[in-house]
């Protein structure tokens, strides 16, 4: 089964100590073959972005975001990405800063009706 993240808007449901992102973070993706970028903002976070490849149910990418303070971070993330119970997408992030100190996982869920 292919999944794609095209057109799916989510927020993160569970946040790792190191993590700046929350349930106000709303991710807005995009994918075209591979191919996977999003946009972020809210919660903590005044603008971000990622871009990365979706192969075998497996998302990889690198993200760079701003927080409200003006400070410029960034990463890189593997994530596995499965359906839950309910049929929304859920993203699995293990995620480690190039930035600052910190590596962590988050959990993203699709917003309802978003995909």
């Amino acid at each position: 089964m292919s999944i794609s993240l095209n057109g799916v808007k989510m927020h993160v449901t569970t946040t790792a100590a190191e993590g700046v992102v929350n349930a106000d973070t709303i991710f807005t993706f995009s994918q075209d073959g591979p191919v996977v970028t999003a946009r972020y903002a809210g919660g903590k976070v005044l603008a971000g972005s990622l871009v990365g490849v979706m192969s075998a149910g497996r998302l990889e990418f690198q993200y760079a975001q701003m927080d409200l303070d003006h400070r410029l971070d960034g990463g890189r993330s593997t994530c596995e990405v499965s359906r839950g119970a309910d049929g929304r997408l859920r993203l699995l992030e293990h995620f480690e800063w190039a930035s600052r100190e910190g590596s962590g996982t988050n959990v993203f869920e699709e917003l309802p009706g978003s995909g």
